[in-house]
Parts: structure tokens; C-alpha cells; sequence
């Protein structure tokens, strides 16, 4: 099979947020991926959230998917140099867990610079039966 990519540009507003969940939901439907589509739409979520609550204003906000035989990776990238934390889980905050349910969920997540901003990125292998 070759690789299948996508790549979306979004406004950084909260509006974005559901319309990034649909799409990848779309997306990955149209591919026929076998990874967990919840919990990609779910981690998407986040790090599109995330680009809303910590950068938002005039940042750039583009969602991107590549899809390959064993592995779906998704990336957010945006202007800002700033990093995602990962925060201990604390039940006193209403918020705040979004990287931490990155790292749970996903096989593998990173950061990386781009261009004066960063990507932010996981990977879901495909389950083994």
C-alpha cells in the first residue's frame, strides 16, 4: 500500500475544535484505517484545544495525517515555539490533561520545531489481531 496524506488549515478558534474531530473522523472512515477512530478524534481534539487555549490570536493552525500499512500518524502544527506539557494528573483542575491523555493513548507523540513554530504529533500502530 503507498502512504496516504492530508493537510487542513484551520482557524485557531474554538469552532475549530469540533470541525477537526469530524474531519479526522471522515478521514479516517474514507481511508479504511483500522487504528481506533475514537481515540485519534479524541487526540486531535486536544492538540487543536490546546492551539486555542495556549496560542489562538492570528497563529496558523494546520492539521496534518499521513496513513501507511501499519501506522496513522496526526500532527498539529502552529506558530509557536512552545511546548505542550505533559501535567500530573491533579483532580482539583478541570483541565489540563489533554497531553497526558496523548501519552496514555498513543503508541508513540513528539514535538518538533517547524519553521519558528512546532508540530506536535502521535502515532497509532495498527492492532495486531
Amino acid at each position: 500500500m503507498s502512504t496516504l496524506t492530508a493537510s487542513m488549515d484551520l482557524p485557531p478558534v474554538a469552532a475549530s475544535v469540533p470541525v477537526a474531530r469530524r474531519l479526522v473522523r471522515q478521514l479516517l472512515q474514507v481511508w479504511g484505517v483500522r487504528q481506533d477512530r475514537d481515540d485519534a478524534a479524541l487526540l486531535v481534539t486536544e492538540l487543536v484545544a490546546n492551539v486555542v487555549d495556549h496560542v489562538g490570536g492570528s497563529a496558523c493552525l494546520t492539521l496534518e495525517a499521513t496513513f501507511s500499512d501499519d501506522w496513522l500518524r496526526l500532527a498539529v502544527v502552529d506558530c509557536s515555539p512552545a511546548r505542550p506539557a505533559v501535567q500530573e494528573l491533579d483532580a482539583e483542575r478541570a483541565r489540563g490533561r489533554g497531553m497526558l491523555m496523548v501519552q496514555m493513548l498513543a503508541d508513540r507523540w513528539g514535538c518538533e520545531d517547524h519553521r519558528g513554530g512546532k508540530r506536535v504529533w502521535f502515532e497509532l500502530r495498527t492492532p495486531r489481531l
